[in-house]
Formats: structure tokens, sequence, C-alpha cells
């Protein structure tokens, strides 16, 4: 049995990211917490003689999976539980999170692809930082990737009887389980004698077809929610089951991701910074007595990765909890940002050129 048998492989970066992101302190700890990020990464020549050609054909695609190592651990060690900074201190297993604390420091992250310039992919949505080694990149695909598109939701339609009109469109399967007919009342429900007036007959005759049109929306699942831990006693009261729709129904997820105990902050500029900010110029700018971003496409879109980054409270737990320092730095881009974190929100104190 070979080493790769073993499961033992020798890995090779593929390339290495360039990024608005110059160290960890800031850097998103998730993807869509700062859509705008933006990054670049280069195939290195010594892995393809025509690195170009390995990206032929990913053009067509709108994302990517990147794989990475998590090179910046500053140490080796790990432990079968960690503390998710979202959780505020919580313990929970390693493999339910992802903490770059893992026995093999592989990441993965999905970013939005912008263009591909020869060897060089030109990214967006990034976590990453810069000098991060890439391992591989594979497309994503949904058709595979997302359970709501691998789950068949179309509504079958049965046919029941030969002579109906085969243009006529049969019920769904979930109102047929009503007892209900879209197509009109049934008389055994509402016999003639009854005589129901027309304005309420054609009320309902409406609210069964908006019922109808729902179910074809998507099958519904009844998530059980009995043996769960919830911390939400109005979800208590609920009681043991509730109906899910939509993206709900292909797949599940830990309650604290949605609803952590960290809430996200609000984040303000003071007039000084939003001053200093304005004087960035984008990339492409040619004015040199002025500061550029390399990545960011001018002061308006830094302003908003600078509050999406600052609303999910970049500090780890240890600063949140018991550090009597508020005064928080990072750097975006060419920019060196001055924060302090007061109860519920952020404050940007200065913006100044790297």
């Amino acid at each position: 049995m070979n080493i790769r048998q073993k499961g033992h492989i020798q890995t090779v970066p593929i390339g290495y990211i360039s990024s608005c992101f110059s160290n960890k302190n800031g850097t998103p700890r998730q993807p869509a917490v700062c859509m705008l990020s933006r990054a670049s990464l280069q195939i290195q020549p010594s892995v393809f003689n025509n690195p170009d050609h390995a990206l032929t054909g990913l053009e067509h695609y709108s994302h990517v999976w990147l794989i990475f190592l998590f090179h910046k651990n500053g140490h080796m060690n790990y432990k079968a539980k960690v503390k998710p900074p979202r959780l505020n201190g919580q313990k929970v297993g390693v493999y339910s999170t992802r903490s770059p604390h893992r026995p093999n420091a592989i990441g993965l992250s999905l970013a939005k692809l912008e263009g591909i310039t020869g060897d060089t992919l030109h990214l967006s949505g990034v976590d990453l930082i810069a000098g991060t080694p890439v391992l591989d990149i594979k497309p994503y695909i949904p058709d595979y990737d997302s359970p709501a598109t691998q789950t068949n939701i179309n509504v079958r339609y049965e046919q029941t009887d030969d002579t109906v009109d085969s243009e006529t469109e049969a019920e769904p399967e979930g109102l047929q389980n009503l007892g209900y007919s879209s197509s009109g009342l049934d008389s055994d429900m509402f016999p003639a004698s009854v005589g129901l007036s027309e304005p309420f007959d054609s009320a309902f005759s409406k609210t069964l077809a908006d019922v109808r049109e729902y179910l074809q929306q998507g099958e519904q699942c009844v998530e059980t929610l009995t043996n769960r831990k919830l911390t939400d006693p109005d979800t208590q009261r609920d009681g043991a089951s509730r109906l899910c729709y939509g993206a709900d129904s292909y797949s599940s997820i830990a309650d604290w991701i949605r609803n952590p105990p960290v809430a996200k902050l609000s984040v303000r500029f003071t007039p000084t910074a939003e001053k200093e900010l304005k004087e960035f110029q984008p990339p492409e700018s040619t004015d040199t007595g002025r500061p550029k971003f390399q990545f960011l496409k001018g002061p308006d879109e830094a302003m908003a990765a600078i509050q999406g980054i600052l609303a999910a409270d970049p500090r780890s737990v240890y600063r949140r909890t018991r550090c009597s320092d508020r005064l928080f730095f990072f750097s975006l881009d060419k920019a060196d940002i001055t924060c302090w974190f007061g109860d519920g929100f952020a404050e940007v104190l200065h913006v100044r050129p790297v």
C-alpha cells in the first residue's frame, strides 16, 4: 500500500491569495460577513507550464470553492472542543464548527468569481488574508452542492380519470390531501340547499387558488423539535413541530448559527473618519497626490466593507469579555482603521493610509 492509499499526501499550493486583508485582525470569519471584500489568485507556473490552460471553462461559473491552508494559526495544537466567537465562550465540538484549529488545518471558502485574466482569478466575498496558500479550486455547482436543488420539488400530477381533459392541470398532491378543489366548491360539502352567496363563493374559490399556488412552490416538511434544546421560550410554547418551507425544507443547521448569543452591532463613523475615507481613490485613479485602494473600488465600497466587518464584531471572546481596552485596529486594503467598541455599537475614529 502506497503513501496516498494510507491517506498521507504531500500538498503543493497552486497559488497564494492577494487580498484586501493583510493580517488576521479584522478579517471576516465567513465570506458572507463582507461580500464586498476582494482578492486575486494567480496560478503558480511551477504547477503547470501553462497555468491559464487549467482555468479554461471556469469562466462559465459564478462562484468557486477555494481549498486552502490556515497558515497563520500560530500553533498546531488543537482540541476536541472549541469556543466559536459567535457563541461567546460556550464550547462545542470542533467538527461542528469552522474553527481553523483542527487536526488538519485545511479550510474551505466559497468566493464569487468576478473574472479571469490569463492565469489570475479575480474574486470577491472572500475571507482570506494575503499570502494564504490555496491547494485547489473547484467550481460551485448548485445542482450538486445545494441540498435545495438536489431535492425534486416538482409537484407530482396524477391522471385519475382518462376522460379528464389533458390540458386541465391536475391538483397538487398537498391540495388533494386537504380534500378541496380549486376548480370550484365540492358539491358534497356544500349542497345547493345551503345557498352560498356569490361573493362567498368567489372569495372561497380565490382562497383555494392561493393555497394551491402556495403548495406548488415547494414541498411541505414537518420539523420535529421535541428532542432539540431550544433557548427561545416563544419557540418552546409553539409545540413540538412546525411547518417549514423553502431552504429549511432541505437542510438543517445549529440554532446558534442564525440566532447567536452575540448580537450584531450598529456601526457609525465620526466626521473625521468619513472625511479621511473620502480621500481614498479607486485603483485606476491617476491622482498621485491622494491615497488609492488596490482592490476596493472606492470610498463607498470601503465604507460598506468596514460596516460589514464591524457589525459582526471581529474581536475575540477574550477581548470582548475580559479586555478593558475597547480600541481596535485593523487593515483593509490600503487603509488602517482605528475604531472603538461601545455597548451594542462600533465607531470608526480614523481611516488612514497604510
